[in-house]
């Protein structure tokens, strides 16, 4: 009797252990996640404002300082197609770690005197993060399928968040403490490393499967993955657009340049909890038509409020569009979980969204100062965002069907999947 009482503890003991470190497994890998979508704007959103600074210090043109906010866009959608295939042969969880170190490469690279590794550096960085950009998703659907939209929400807000202190705290680090420019770059290095600490017990903890994956069908045919991907397309436009010219058509309205700043960020700020709550709510959907219309109308109630010129209402206006760019994110990402069977589905769904969104994305504010130049007026830029809203609303409801972007299951292990019984 002694002895089954024994085996009895010792069985629960065990029992309680693997679950005590089922549970910290699962926490470091939420940390990770967190810490890696700091990464994934911050680095980028923390050059615009110190630009004028950087052209003052190297010399560069206008056109050359306007690469370094293009060169990661490009780099999101050449290389966003690669990285479902990098983690097909190397796993998820190495091509996640891979792609840090290379963020960290680029971001040392970038802060170096050198007007070379500027935009070496820049590239590196787009290429890390349009690895991650494509992954993350996908490792959310696989390690936490019953939580997609309370993780997706996690995910997208830490992003924004980050975004939002990295324009903020800028100008502050270069011109206030006086650092100048490049440590305002480089002091992002310190996340990233952060980030890599984290993801190395991953490593550790999750061991690399072969996956085995049945294609019969290309997204690229699929009607479905093309409205996901205009939908995701159209909201990059939308938000590049914004807060590429948004301090511009305010202060020519009259706002001056330093409130338009701080107006700009208050529109990141007010971004910051529909990014959260939009994926939630679409996660709980059975479709998410009705998210879409809500979406549309509050981007076009704030392109009417900027369009009349009323500058006593700019700060409703500049909420609307952050709600609205902050809802397009949180459901476009989402949706390359609610749309696809898999994990590997997600990624593929995920490359294919994201390298024709940041290709429009890219052309978008360059579209719009072009139109701006030619009519020297802002009315027809905004009448062109207006339009884009109205599309997003077309290929939305189209992407809120519930349904999935192939018909037949395939069966993928991604290597991500933890170890049974570690």
């Amino acid at each position: 009797m002694k002895v089954k009482e024994s085996n009895h503890m010792h069985s629960k003991h065990t029992v309680a252990k693997a679950h005590s470190s089922s549970r910290l497994r699962t926490w470091i890998l939420i940390i990770g996640i967190i810490c890696a979508a700091a990464n994934l704007r911050s680095p980028l959103t923390g050059v615009g404002p110190i630009l004028e600074f950087i052209q003052s210090d190297t010399g560069m043109s206008n056109t050359l300082a306007g690469m370094l906010t293009t060169l990661p866009l490009l780099a999101f959608a050449f290389f966003s197609p690669l990285a479902p295939k990098i983690a097909r042969n190397i796993g998820m969880g190495y091509t996640l770690f891979g792609a840090l170190l290379l963020l960290a490469v680029g971001i040392i690279l970038r802060s170096v005197p050198v007007t070379g590794t500027l935009f070496i550096g820049t590239a590196l960085i787009g290429i890390a993060i349009a690895i991650c950009n494509v992954l993350l998703p996908s490792l959310i659907k696989q390690e936490f399928p019953y939580k997609v939209g309370l993780m997706t929400g996690v995910y997208s807000a830490s992003m924004n968040m980050w975004a939002a202190i990295a324009s903020g705290i800028s100008i502050p680090l270069t011109q206030g403490l006086g650092f100048g420019w490049r440590i305002s770059l480089a002091c992002w290095i310190l996340l990233s490393l952060i980030s890599i600490a984290v993801w190395i017990p991953q490593l550790r903890t999750h061991k690399r499967r072969n996956s085995s994956v049945h294609t019969k069908e290309s997204l690229w045919h699929s009607k479905l993955a093309w409205n996901v991907t205009m939908f995701m397309g159209l909201q990059s436009v939308v938000f590049y657009s914004v807060v590429t010219w948004l301090p511009a058509i305010l202060h020519q309205q009259g706002v001056s340049q330093s409130a338009a700043g701080w107006l700009l960020s208050l529109a990141q700020l007010a971004s910051l909890p529909p990014t959260f709550i939009v994926p939630i709510m679409a996660s709980r959907s059975s479709n998410q038509r009705g998210l879409v219309g809500f979406i549309v109308a509050v981007l076009l109630l704030g392109y009417i409020g900027l369009l009349s010129g009323a500058t006593a209402f700019v700060p409703l206006y500049v909420i609307l569009l952050g709600i609205g760019t902050g809802s397009g994110f949180g459901l476009a990402t989402m949706f390359f979980t609610l749309r696809t069977r898999n994990a590997h589905e997600a990624a593929e769904l995920s490359g294919m969204a994201q390298s024709v969104g940041y290709l429009l994305a890219a052309a978008g504010p360059i579209l719009f100062g072009f139109v701006h130049d030619l009519t020297h007026n802002w009315t027809i830029p905004l009448l062109i965002l207006v339009a884009a809203a109205i599309l997003l609303f077309i290929f939305g409801m189209g992407a809120a069907s519930s349904n999935y972007v192939t018909s037949t299951k395939r069966n993928s292990t991604f290597d991500f999947q933890k170890q049974k019984g570690s």
